[in-house]
């Protein structure tokens, strides 16, 4: 939260700069950029106030007030120190930033599970950076805390939360295709989160830990559209009012398409080192643990792509049958996704069809209509080159299936390539698995089967490449294993029920 409110700060930095003079005027034009995006009670209020300090402008956002201001107060204790950016004027337009984020702070409420309350410490924490207000983004910004700590409780559930040192980048260039392109890098020592489950009612108590000397966080972007997305926020502050909104709608109708694709891509990765997660019945740990995302924007044909990457991978061996651990894995890199997804269509088709006059805004049928087009677009649900080994076998699989249409009776079309290395030293493990275990057996024959479809690649792996189609065939590596279903007519006559006409008795 102390991260992210400081953009929201930058918003009244909507103008250049252009090196003027730090005054009292230029603290009210402030002022008023800044109610543009936040509204002016919270200025009234004395949530957010604009003052000069030296040749800088503080911008200053009380907690408390803000606390204070909200509906419906349920909370019982509040205690946040005030927050505040200094902001100086540069002779390109742009801003220097700066601003000290550490913060002792505390709160309880009532909240579904009871009282809750948690209490937080971030310690010497700084930040700094260069704003473009032409961007609306940092074309560069560091920030460092020397630690940090958190705890919250409920009636079921306990956690703490500490970190050492931590620092982050950021850095945004124009795009060439229009909005910003970004890149930024965190990186966070000695993360520890403990978590105590004590349910009274259930009996359960169980406490786990994770670690890892160090987090890492990396992420990048391409065409953010930052500029049309302060404008929507602008529309929405200055059209609180219903009445307002509907009567405006023809104008946000034009934002929200302006707003479009959103991003053209943004991928992320987060990633730790040595991590460990310690329970009563053992510790599980990796060398290194990995997750990767990204996503297309708004797109006509887009993409999104998940992966896990673990190295080093350790399970407590007593939950495991004896037989099992030569087969356990020691790495994986999983890679899946989807493809073919149009959101275009379905975003610019939304926008145009609502109308806040009615209710509701869009029509009963609409959903069904627009999922009709989605599904049209054929989809596909894709797995990227995913492997899972140890030091005797490696299993590696890529594929991609089509979901079907909205045709009754439709059937993926689906492939799956699958490669092993070692797959003796499998069967060898089910074989001597069986002698303790015979149920294991059973497995054998099916194994064995399998590998009598194989084809043996050069280098000595077994390779199925499978293809499933849409009139229910099953090919692997050539051979049929199940033909095509058989043809259903479909003209056949039924009533309004959805069910086979009775046949007509009528005499011509």
């Amino acid at each position: 939260m102390n991260r992210a409110l400081p953009f929201v700060f930058l918003l009244a930095l909507s103008a250049p700069a252009f090196g003027q003079t730090v005054n009292a005027p230029g603290a009210k034009q402030l002022s008023d950029d800044l109610s543009r995006y936040v509204g002016k009670q919270a200025l009234d209020k004395g949530v957010l106030k604009v003052s000069v300090e030296g040749d800088a402008y503080k911008i200053a956002f009380d907690f408390k007030a803000l606390a204070g201001a909200l509906p419906e107060q349920k909370l019982l204790k509040f205690d946040f120190a005030p927050l505040a950016l200094l902001v100086k004027p540069r002779s390109d337009g742009s801003w220097d930033v700066s601003m000290d984020f550490s913060q002792d702070a505390s709160f309880e409420f009532n909240g579904p599970e009871g009282l809750q309350s948690t209490q937080f410490s971030i310690k010497d924490g700084k930040g700094a950076g260069v704003y473009d207000p032409n961007l609306a983004a940092f074309t560069s910004a560091t920030s460092s805390m020397a630690g940090m700590t958190m705890a919250s409780k409920d009636a079921k559930q306990h956690m703490n939360v500490t970190s050492g040192a931590g620092t982050a980048t950021v850095a945004a260039t124009k795009s060439a295709t229009g909005g910003v392109d970004f890149t930024t890098s965190q990186k966070v020592a000695n993360f520890v989160e403990a978590i105590n489950f004590d349910d009274p009612e259930s009996g359960l108590k169980f406490p786990v830990t994770v670690k890892s000397p160090e987090l890492s966080v990396e992420a990048a972007g391409k065409g953010v559209r930052t500029k049309p997305l302060l404008d929507l926020l602008a529309f929405a502050v200055a059209n609180e009012d219903e009445a307002t909104l509907k009567a405006n709608q023809a104008q946000l109708k034009s934002l929200m398409l302006a707003a479009l694709p959103v991003w053209e891509r943004i991928d992320g990765t987060y990633g730790f080192k040595d991590f460990t997660v310690e329970s009563p019945v053992g510790n599980f740990g990796a060398a290194q643990l990995g997750v990767a995302f990204g996503s297309d924007g708004v797109a006509q044909s887009g993409t999104i792509t998940y992966g896990i990457k673990a190295s080093g991978l350790t399970v407590p061996h007593q939950l495991l049958p004896s037989w099992s651990v030569a087969l356990l894995p020691t790495d994986i890199d999983l890679n899946f996704g989807g493809a073919n997804i149009d959101l275009d269509t379905m975003a610019k088709k939304a926008i145009e069809a609502f109308d806040l006059n009615q209710n509701p805004p869009l029509s009963a049928d609409f959903g069904d209509k627009l999922k009709a087009d989605f599904m049209a677009k054929n989809p596909k649900v894709v797995i990227g080159h995913s492997t899972v080994k140890n030091g005797d076998m490696e299993i590696a699989l890529e594929g991609e299936m089509t979901i079907p249409g909205e045709m009754a009776n439709a059937k993926p079309d689906a492939n799956l390539t699958v490669d092993v290395a070692g797959f003796d030293k499998i069967v060898s493990s089910l074989q001597e698995a069986a002698k303790a275990e015979p149920e294991i057996g059973q497995y054998v024959p099916v194994a064995l089967m399998a590998k009598g479809f194989a084809k043996t690649l050069p280098d000595g792996r077994l390779e199925w490449v499978v293809y499933t189609k849409s009139d229910g065939s099953v090919t692997v590596n050539g051979v049929m294993l199940k033909p095509a279903d058989p043809a259903v007519d479909d003209s056949v006559n039924e009533d309004d029920s959805g069910e086979g006409a009775e046949p007509d008795q009528t005499t011509p």
